[in-house]
């Protein structure tokens, strides 16, 4: 869980909300851009990033924290007019064609899967979460499987994003979530 922001000097959080802005402009660009480079941008130096984002998937997560809520309603409409295993195939391309709309998602997901911290943050909340909505319509449904971890399926995922991540490699990728939600069925 995220500890709770402090208050912070007004002129401590325009620089926040500017290095926000900064950073989101550099991910939509599809270039790789350090945070250096961010900061530069910004007009700050690399300690006040690095102060109020200590590594780029705290960027990430800021940037990204408000924008992901949607997806709970995806979640949601898709239960209410699909089936539980097919809502989560369709759920998991609709979450893939939005971190490929935000460049810098998938590469923030990776890494925070590598580093171990996967699960820490709004957004990794925010899916597991939602993950955890639909399995267990499916496990209700007798579709999937009740053993499953919503942070296994959201690393799945990730993994998925990070070797099919792009948007021309969504067939692959559906082949990929295919192989997932078969795998997550209930047998028998």
């Amino acid at each position: 869980m995220t500890p709770p922001r402090r208050t912070l000097r007004a002129d401590a959080e325009r620089n926040r909300k500017h290095l926000i802005a900064t950073a989101a402009e550099a991910f939509a660009s599809g270039q790789t851009v350090s945070l250096d480079a961010i900061a530069k941008r910004a007009g700050v130096g690399s300690g006040t990033l690095y102060r109020h984002f200590p590594t780029r998937e705290d960027l990430v997560e800021e940037i990204y924290r408000e924008q992901i809520r949607p997806l709970r309603d995806d979640a949601q409409a898709l239960l209410a007019t699909e089936r539980p295993a097919q809502a989560l195939h369709t759920w998991m391309r609709n979450f893939a064609e939005w971190a490929g709309e935000r460049r810098g998602i998938c590469e923030a997901l990776v890494a925070m899967s590598a580093s171990g911290r996967f699960g820490t943050g709004p957004v990794c909340n925010e899916v597991q979460h939602i993950l955890g909505m639909v399995l267990e319509a499916g496990s209700e449904a007798g579709e999937l499987r009740r053993d499953i971890d919503p942070v296994d399926v959201s690393g799945i995922l990730a993994g998925a994003l990070s070797v099919a991540g792009a948007p021309e490699q969504r067939a692959q990728l559906d082949r990929m979530l295919t192989i997932v939600v078969e795998g997550l069925r209930v047998r028998g």
